[in-house]
């Protein structure tokens, strides 16, 4: 039985927990000059001596966030195989948190999914199992193709986003103005829209297909039709998410007509289905008008002005 964990492999890479770092001759049987650890935890910097030594504090839990620290940890596992060395990362138990980054840094390296890169870690050490959460991040690191900068991802923003309305609605608050995504604001080339939502009383538009938020209706005979658009945070409505209230009216920029409504608790839709946040606009306010392909391609809803231009724009939807 070897004396400490390898990951299966031709990699120098080791996975454990606290009590391998007292295991000073093994470690150095085996090769190990670079040494992560992923926890919070006081550590006895002793252990480290002789070590290149990285920490990653994070709690075992499922609301942390250890995808943002996945390139960092990364490039410290490769520096170490770069230089010739060995690396071994570690948690409290060696089972849920340097699985984590361990997976991560096998997806990366070989382009392998969440569920092979974990696999392979269990050929030698099969109490590996990520929680929850930390399953997710990697499921999502995955699906955006292990970038090495992650924090300027759209999708990671997105998740990001998500986690502070999840935050916010335990707290049974508004998000932070800070931290409100405004999809419109980050709108990416090459997204299409099949039909844009108008005010019906100004033929102002107010969004795009694109920013709409699928949900599906609650199944039996009984449910009635939905009555509502659901919508991603977008510009225009900046005013009124920015006051910090729980819930209130969306009145249409240009003719101030009511709208719609927001709930950042949730909304739930006339069909039966619960929609967090509920940002919607009622479908009796609003007219759906088919974009024609020419015009569909890359079109979304008007983007923020430039401070330049605001004034120009605001005298003009004034008219």
């Amino acid at each position: 039985m070897a004396l400490l964990d390898k990951v299966p492999g031709e990699l120098e890479l080791y996975i454990g927990g606290l009590f391998t770092l007292r295991r000073r001759e093994a470690l150095q049987a085996s090769g190990i000059t670079h040494v992560l650890s992923i926890l919070r935890l006081p550590l006895d910097q002793k252990l480290f001596e002789g070590f290149t030594h990285k920490v990653v504090e994070v709690d075992d839990v499922e609301d942390e966030n250890l995808l943002e620290h996945f390139p960092a940890c990364n490039k410290f596992i490769q520096d170490a195989f770069d230089a010739g060395g060995g690396v071994l990362v570690h948690c409290a138990m060696g089972k849920s948190r340097s699985a984590t980054a361990v997976c991560a840094y096998l997806m990366q390296h070989y382009g392998v999914t969440p569920d092979q890169a974990l696999a392979q870690i269990r050929e030698s050490r099969p109490m590996c199992e990520p929680n929850e959460g930390f399953w997710k991040q990697l499921e999502l690191y995955h699906q955006l193709a292990t970038p090495e900068n992650i924090e300027e991802t759209p999708a990671y923003q997105r998740w990001l986003y998500q986690r502070e309305i999840e935050f916010s609605r335990a707290c049974g608050q508004a998000p932070e103005v800070e931290k409100i995504r405004f999809e419109d604001e980050h709108a990416q080339g090459g997204q299409t829209s099949d039909f844009e939502l108008r005010c019906r009383k100004c033929r102002r538009q107010l969004a795009t297909s694109q920013y709409l938020i699928e949900h599906e209706p609650r199944q039996g005979a009984a449910s009635p039709a939905c009555a509502h658009y659901f919508l991603d945070p977008l510009y225009w409505m900046k005013t009124e998410l920015e006051q910090g209230k729980l819930d209130g009216r969306l009145e249409c920029p240009k003719c101030k007509a009511n709208v719609g409504k927001y709930a950042w608790q949730g909304m739930r839709c006339s069909c039966g289905e619960w929609v967090v946040p509920g940002i919607s606009l009622t479908k009796g306010r609003i007219d759906e008008s088919k974009l024609r392909p020419q015009t569909a391609a890359g079109m979304g809803i008007r983007m923020p002005p430039s401070a330049s231009g605001r004034k120009a724009n605001a005298a003009q939807e004034n008219l």
